[in-house]
């Protein structure tokens, strides 16, 4: 990948360029040796705004910011082989990575533990994760509160070994030779917490069904 240098927002207050300093510092301690400075900052930026555009919560920006962008750039590294630990990687997508997508990445996370990587996107991602979404899975104790809608990009797709779509449809990403699965749920955007119990039930007994296949034993 072609290090680009990549120009500093200038509509930041003085807080958030300090905040996006202090994340790429981060960044640049965790990938050091692997990208170079421009590659981590270009992906940094890049990565603010995604969100900026519709982000309610602009105080929380940079630290979102920092959070897409590490798992970016953990996903180039296993696409260019610089990530040799073998791990399995699950992709689920749907439309606005608030609901069936985020209940099947904390399903899968907390099943497989440190024995496989999940991670999730949208087509259209939304700006909240749903509530009643959050609730279902904290009755399961599992806590997604603290994700965040968020879009798919080219990297993360390449990188997944296994691509789970959720009505998603045309808009889903398509790689030649990617082992692509649909998931037919109803979507629990707008509905109760009674009425997202079964769909997160379905997910649930689906990626036990997926960890199975991938030969990862579930550790709930």
């Amino acid at each position: 990948m072609t290090d680009t240098q990549h120009e500093p927002h200038r509509d930041l207050s003085i807080d958030q360029q300090l905040a996006l300093r202090t994340a790429a510092t981060r960044l640049h301690g965790e990938f050091d040796g692997t990208f170079g400075t421009e590659t981590i900052e270009q992906f940094l930026h890049s990565s603010y705004d995604q969100f900026a555009g519709h982000s309610t919560i602009p105080n929380f920006l940079p630290l979102l910011a920092e959070r897409f962008a590490r798992q970016r750039l953990h996903a180039l590294a296993k696409v260019e082989g610089h990530d040799h630990d073998g791990k399995p990687t699950v992709l689920f997508l749907c439309v606005h990575n608030a609901g069936r997508s985020q209940m099947a990445m904390g399903f899968f996370q907390h099943l497989a533990g440190d024995q496989a990587l999940a991670w999730s996107g949208g087509s259209e991602p939304g700006h909240e994760i749903n509530p009643s979404a959050i609730a279902a899975m904290h009755e399961r104790g599992i806590n997604i509160a603290t994700e965040f809608p968020k879009p798919w990009t080219d990297e993360i797709v390449r990188a997944a070994d296994v691509v789970i779509t959720m009505g998603c449809g045309d808009a889903c990403p398509i790689f030649p030779g990617k082992r692509y699965l649909d998931w037919e749920l109803a979507d629990p955007a707008g509905k109760s917490v009674e009425d997202v119990r079964p769909v997160r039930d379905e997910i649930e007994r689906r990626v036990r069904d997926l960890l199975d296949e991938l030969g990862v034993t579930a550790v709930a």
